[in-house]
């Protein structure tokens, strides 16, 4: 029989078609317009699986809430160090998206953000100490400058009144709110992304098509043998360039590239759960994104929230998310996906990872076990006065966490986002989840200047990335002025709280 398959040629294959491909293909195409460029999805829209609203995606990290952000150390005092890097990564972000929108490339800003305080609430001796330390330890960056701290149950009353209706106050309770708060709607946003992009000439999305094998060719280029899932048809594209995105799926892809940057790789996969609100005016009641403290063991993913959003123009309310064990690595993947990832390479350093970890499994069999009368009583230590009639449940994401080869010992279980790049720098790999989609833009910078450096030297890729994100190359916590100035700035173009 002939040889059917059909055969091409690009500058760069971007598997998957979530946030990280648009912002990294947006980015290329904005540094060099005459670049080529293919985006291969095994779904058939875009943002379907970690980048979509309702699959954890869409409260705009910048740690202004998140209490995991902030640990403390052994003699009581806080290390922001982390916070406020994700709180720079996010500014970066919303430079980044203010130049899309001033350049029409990515119509009406409310359509993907929207201002809402960021607030963290507990309660106990214990943790409100915990609080006021993160409050001054945070309030002394120029980036949370605007944070305020209260014990007083009026104020708090007014911040967040479905969280204090009903509420016997027994015990101290705090909370921490910060203005500057978004609600950011990554699906939305991502997809506006890949319309505008396929504007473009030399830009091509190929939904329903899942990649069989990636191999490096002796020139460095690479050959991926991909699959039309709608018609069966056979395609092989030849590229100088991958970037693996594909959340989940990127472990799996990885061990299929075969490089030695990928050695000792492996994942754990997360599932999640959420409580979403269905009475109109419970979800009226509530403006605010109001995160607590995780249970002991508990992954970042899950620390809990009453999360208010506006999702496809309406607003909803959540609570959770709640974990679950699957051994899928995607919300549409397979139950093999996690046996199927264990290789010689990395079974030690997953089995070492999780004699580690042994407060996790047990977190993640007691979420399993839960009732909807136990999500409810967890839903009620934040909203006291919950009727169980207003709330159902929905599914959330899959997160796949990443394991990766340690010396000292054999395996370490990760919470954040890993970027694997070869040494090439013809193939990158985005493993991991949370703060994921909201420092995608630095993320993705960062990328570009690790597999394009010669480019990124030159004075023309230099002026392109300043003029897309005017502080590039400098921080904004040491330089208030500046950081006033670009926040000002952004806030007005994406139609902000300033």
């Amino acid at each position: 029989m002939p040889d059917t398959t059909i055969r091409s040629n690009t500058e760069v294959v971007l598997i998957g078609a979530g946030i990280m491909s648009a912002t990294l293909g947006l980015i290329l195409k904005e540094l060099q317009p005459d670049i080529k460029i293919d985006i291969f999805e095994r779904l058939d829209i875009a943002a379907a699986e970690s980048s979509d609203a309702w699959n954890n995606a869409g409260t705009g990290h910048s740690a202004f809430c998140e209490l995991n952000y902030t640990p403390e150390k052994a003699d009581g005092s806080i290390d922001p160090k982390k916070a406020v890097s994700i709180a720079e990564s996010f500014e970066v972000s919303r430079q980044f998206w203010s130049y899309l929108v001033e350049e029409n490339k990515v119509p009406s800003p409310e359509n993907f953000i929207k201002s809402i305080p960021h607030m963290s609430f507990v309660w106990g001796e214990n943790n409100v100490e915990f609080l006021k330390n993160r409050f001054e330890a945070l309030q002394k960056n120029q980036l949370f400058k605007d944070m305020v701290f209260s014990t007083d149950l009026e104020v708090l009353k007014q911040w967040m009144p479905l969280v204090m209706e009903g509420r016997e106050v027994t015990d101290k309770v705090a909370a921490t709110s910060m203005k500057h708060g978004t609600d950011v709607n990554f699906g939305a946003l991502t997809r506006s992304i890949f319309a505008y992009l396929t504007t473009l000439e030399g830009v091509n999305i190929h939904y329903n098509h899942e990649v069989d094998k990636l191999k490096q060719r002796e020139d460095k280029s690479w050959r991926i043998k991909i699959t039309d899932l709608a018609s069966g048809q056979k395609r092989k594209v030849y590229t100088k360039f991958v970037f693996i995105g594909a959340g989940g799926g990127s472990l799996p892809l990885l061990e299929k590239a075969d490089v030695p940057e990928g050695d000792g790789y492996g994942g754990f996969p997360v599932s999640g759960q959420w409580l979403k609100c269905i009475n109109p005016e419970v979800i009226e009641k509530h403006a605010a994104k109001v995160y607590g403290k995780a249970s002991v063991g508990a992954p970042p993913m899950s620390v809990p929230h009453i999360d208010s959003r506006m999702i496809n123009g309406e607003k909803q309310l959540l609570f959770g998310p709640f974990a679950g064990f699957s051994t899928r690595f995607l919300k549409n993947g397979s139950y093999s996906d996690l046996p199927l990832s264990i290789t010689t390479d990395n079974i030690w350093p997953m089995i070492s990872a999780g004699i580690k970890n042994i407060p996790l499994t047990k977190y993640l069999i007691e979420q399993v076990r839960q009732s909807m009368d136990d999500r409810i009583n967890a839903l009620r230590e934040y909203v006291p006065s919950a009727k169980a009639e207003d709330w159902v449940i929905e599914r959330a994401g899959q997160r796949v966490q990443v394991i990766k080869k340690d010396e000292k010992e054999g395996g370490i279980l990760e919470f954040g986002t890993e970027v694997i790049t070869t040494a090439d720098g013809t193939l990158a790999v985005l493993l991991g989840a949370s703060p994921g989609a909201s420092t995608a833009v630095s993320i993705m910078v960062d990328l570009i200047e690790r597999c394009f450096k010669e480019q990124t030297a030159t004075a023309e890729w230099q002026a392109k990335f300043k003029k897309m994100i005017p502080s590039y190359g400098q921080t904004l916590n040491d330089k208030p002025e500046l950081s006033d100035s670009i926040r000002e700035h952004t806030a007005t173009v994406l139609k902000l709280v300033k």
